[in-house]
């Protein structure tokens, strides 16, 4: 099963005025079978954080929930990393029941990286937030295992959600969230390669060896919790914005997450046979075309997971219909688009589904994504690249191929009609009357 979702901002846990029931049974009723959720180390500020109007994840002063018990004092809230907060524990089983129960997998996000001074004031992890306050901590060290005493306090934190989540079935858990932008280093420029000052949109960082150290204990901290326990989950680590040629990988994970992601995330990383998660998307304007197609895109080349980051899902709008000031897009009628795509692409056996973009030998101005499904047939992606009518020039064995075509905005399919091949060549004539249409070759 590929996990396709558009889905809120990682509110849905931590945020009290969310009404996380209303968010997932819309997510089940438009076709929906994946969300993201943190689950407490880090929210964000409202009305404040990185240009979003409305944003699950920055709560209302006091409605925010995490999993420590808490004081105010002297108007600041204090944590207390030794108590459990039981209430915090009841939501996070309300949410992970409804979700298996309307086949949602959830992804469990333990840290995030902590932008900015700001943000790292109101952290729960931040000593002079702790109620046994200790010695102020650099906020570039929070998640490695140069933290002092944090360190214990996350590895007791992350075997407590382990522990509680053990019962369910329907989620896997992430380590951190973009940990390249708390310890990263450049390894490519995506307007000139080999200068690597550059703004954060056109670089490729990965994250530290002081970072993938601590994520490393953060996993063996999972492993060993479940070691003793029914249930074995998958594990998420994520890598880098837009893509990069992974060199190692701990045998404990299992699912390869970037963000904002190339199609060469998933065709780079292919070969180490995981799952390849484009994470969260974004930065792209709101049209539905630019994450639709990303999409399409994405799995065409070998992905198994996307996430768009949808902000028309806020409180008191929970069905996904607010009208947002914020850098992404989200609304029903991508959803519906998505749904398109979720159907599509499991028309397909997925256990015989593999990249095979030597299938189309010419495609003059066309860009093609395409999948070979075993020895039953063929499904391409085909966007638009300066022509809307040309053709594919298709190497196939031979045989006879029934063609179908996907409209991916309406979900139309249309049977045109049947090839003999002989000579393992066909050739397609399209016409992209929206710029990109699904091609299914199915071998009779």
């Amino acid at each position: 099963m590929a996990l396709i979702t558009s889905a809120e901002h990682y509110g849905a846990l931590v945020n009290l005025d969310f009404d996380f029931e209303k968010y997932l049974k819309t997510l089940h009723q438009e076709g929906m079978n994946y969300t993201r959720i943190f689950m407490g180390s880090y929210f964000e500020i409202a009305s404040t954080s990185f240009g979003i109007k409305y944003n699950t994840l920055a709560p209302e002063k006091n409605r925010v929930i995490t999993p420590w018990k808490t004081v105010e004092r002297d108007g600041r809230i204090l944590y207390d990393w030794s108590s459990y907060n039981p209430t915090y524990f009841e939501r996070l089983h309300e949410f992970m029941k409804l979700a298996e129960e309307l086949d949602i997998i959830v992804e469990v996000t333990f840290f995030s990286s902590i932008y900015t001074d700001e943000h790292w004031e109101i952290n729960p992890q931040n000593p002079l937030n702790r109620i046994d306050s200790a010695a102020p901590l650099e906020r570039k060290l929070v998640h490695t295992t140069q933290n002092g005493s944090l360190l214990e306090l996350q590895k007791s934190y992350v075997s407590k959600l382990v522990t509680e989540l053990n019962p369910y079935s329907n989620f896997f858990f992430e380590i951190q969230n973009e940990p390249w932008s708390d310890r990263g280093r450049s390894i490519l420029n995506l307007k000139n390669q080999y200068s690597l000052d550059a703004d954060w949109t056109e670089k490729i960082d990965i994250a530290d060896s002081l970072s993938l150290a601590w994520q490393d204990e953060m996993v063996k901290t999972i492993v060993e919790t479940e070691n003793g326990l029914p249930k074995k989950h998958l594990i998420a680590q994520n890598y880098s914005n837009f893509y990069a040629p992974l060199s190692k990988i701990s045998e404990h994970i299992s699912i390869l997450n970037f963000h904002y992601n190339w199609p060469q995330s998933a065709t780079m990383n292919y070969h180490w046979d995981r799952v390849i998660g484009f994470d969260e998307s974004g930065f792209a304007g709101n049209s539905d075309m630019v994450y639709r197609r990303q999409a399409w895109a994405f799995l065409f080349s070998g992905g198994g997971l996307f996430n768009n980051l949808d902000y028309s899902f806020f409180t008191g709008k929970e069905n996904g219909t607010l009208v947002n000031e914020a850098p992404g897009g989200g609304r029903v009628s991508l959803r519906k688009q998505l749904k398109i795509l979720h159907d599509f692409f499991h028309s397909f056996d997925l256990k015989f589904l593999t990249p095979d973009q030597d299938v189309v030998i010419g495609s003059p101005g066309f860009l093609t994504y395409a999948m070979k499904n075993g020895n039953q047939g063929y499904g391409i992606f085909v966007v638009e690249a300066g022509e809307q009518s040309s053709y594919l020039k298709l190497n196939v064995p031979p045989g006879t191929y029934r063609v179908e075509l996907l409209n991916t905005l309406t979900g139309e399919l249309k049977n045109i009609r049947s090839f003999q091949v002989t000579v393992e060549e066909l050739i397609l004539t399209l016409k992209l009357n929206q710029g990109e249409i699904a091609v299914k070759l199915i071998k009779e």
